[in-house]
């Protein structure tokens, strides 16, 4: 069981301390938990933090189950086993993803001043979350960042539901994780501390981490 979020990163930061001081390694934490994680792995590693925001599209019936997810540019990832059981239209998708991006880029600019990314070329990206269910939003991360050419995609994340391990292993080069049991029902049941994080805490960690 981890405490919260910051015994959470301490602990991943000993799985990935073979990347400690790497000038070419980037952290790129999903909003809102996963900065919390982050900030502490690049604190614990001496690394570069920055944010990489993805949102999740929820079904029309429900908003909390994952039909997909869009990435900082407008790419939308779309869970098709789900879509063709429900009957779910295209244009409810697309109508969604269209909100959602803007959404997304109201966020950047609030969390990193501006809605751009430069190009990753030589450059290791550490994708980090405070953990994976879906991993829908995870995934439109990694395949954003490749995009820009990361030269290596490294997903690190305290929990993992065991169906989401293989998946990831196939669609990044490295996948660290501390947790991953069955049954597996939510992130939150590997957490003590689960608790909301708002907004001003992740401006705050990122601010934090450039005055270092």
């Amino acid at each position: 069981m981890l405490k919260d979020r910051i015994d959470a990163g301490k602990r991943l930061a000993k799985l990935l301390s073979h990347y400690k001081k790497d000038e070419k390694a980037v952290i790129f934490a999903i909003p809102r938990g996963g900065v919390v994680v982050g900030g502490v792995l690049a604190e614990e590693l001496s690394l570069a933090l920055d944010v990489v925001v993805t949102k999740k599209v929820g079904a029309p019936f429900n908003e909390e189950f994952a039909v997909g997810a869009v990435a900082p540019d407008g790419t939308l990832f779309v869970y098709e086993e789900a879509v063709r059981r429900y009957g779910i239209k295209r244009s409810y998708l697309e109508r969604e993803a269209k909100l959602k991006l803007e959404k997304i880029k109201e966020n950047l600019l609030k969390f990193r001043g501006k809605d751009s990314y430069d190009s990753l070329e030589g450059k290791k990206a550490i994708i980090v979350d405070d953990g994976i269910a879906t991993g829908f939003t995870v995934r439109a991360a990694v395949e954003f960042l490749k995009k820009l050419n990361a030269e290596r995609i490294v997903v690190a994340v305290p929990v993992i539901a065991p169906d989401s391990v293989e998946d990831f292993r196939r669609i990044c080069d490295e996948l660290y994780f501390i947790y991953s049991k069955e049954p597996f029902y939510a992130v939150g049941q590997f957490y003590e501390d689960f608790s909301q994080v708002e907004d001003e805490e992740v401006i705050n960690i990122l601010k934090n981490t450039e005055k270092r």
